[in-house]
């Protein structure tokens, strides 16, 4: 399983022949400095967290570019359907969707859903299960610490965590630190959701580090556009 990261909560996951984009805000993105056609290229599927810009992004240019299918809740397929998507996979908390190379199970997040006034469905984490690499992602959107995250440990067993850490929108650095040590016992745990907007969130992810004490081995602090082959 390969993962890249390009700013904010937006990754390409490639498994299998599939290429999974998650949160795609890239031309829009104040980090992100590449080519979007380029590092999209190839994408069969888009899932969305949540309906904010921030995290929609692209998502209508590369589904149409691409001919990918988005996959996200009800209310977002139906939005961008109406925008020029025309393979969706509709689903909600606690709903799968399962492809050749890999299965997806939206879980709960506590965040909110909109765009422009329009309301777009609950937010959610994403736990994605590779078929080949035998990888299970846990990709927790934008969303604050709450115990049911140990249930998503007990039911999916997640090695792997995209956590968000950048404050006032998500999580503090201490408090996704400490969901980490407490809920899971992720092998690799590659920080998001900070050093976009200046003022806004964290620029950097050494509070999460620290706060990680002995288990900060497992963090991967990626730089925008690097890759981690797991």
């Amino acid at each position: 399983m390969k993962i890249t990261w390009f700013g904010q909560s937006a990754f390409r996951i490639e498994t299998g022949k599939s290429v999974l984009i998650i949160d795609p805000f890239l031309s829009g993105s104040p980090v992100f400095k590449g080519n979007v056609e380029e590092v999209t290229r190839g994408t069969t599927h888009v899932a969305l967290t949540h309906g904010h810009d921030d995290h929609v992004g692209d998502t209508v240019s590369i589904c149409k570019a691409n001919g990918a299918t988005l996959i996200a809740v009800f209310e977002i397929t139906s939005h961008l359907g109406k925008q020029g998507v025309k393979k969706t996979e509709p689903t909600n908390t606690g709903g799968s969707i399962y492809t050749k190379d890999f299965d997806i199970t939206f879980v709960q997040a506590f965040h909110s859903s909109s765009s422009n006034g329009v309301y777009l469905g609950n937010p959610s984490g994403l736990v994605i299960r590779g078929k080949q690499e035998k990888h299970t992602l846990y990709h927790m959107g934008d969303t604050a610490i709450f115990g049911d995250m140990a249930l998503i440990h007990k039911l999916h067993k997640p090695d792997i965590g995209l956590v968000p850490i950048g404050d006032r929108f998500t999580m503090n650095p201490e408090t996704a630190a400490f969901a980490c040590r407490s809920f899971f016992k992720f092998k690799t745990i590659i920080p998001c959701h900070y050093a976009t907007f200046p003022g806004y969130l964290l620029p950097d992810p050494s509070r999460f580090i620290k706060a990680m004490g002995a288990g900060k081995k497992a963090v991967k602090a990626l730089k925008i556009g690097e890759s981690i082959n797991l």
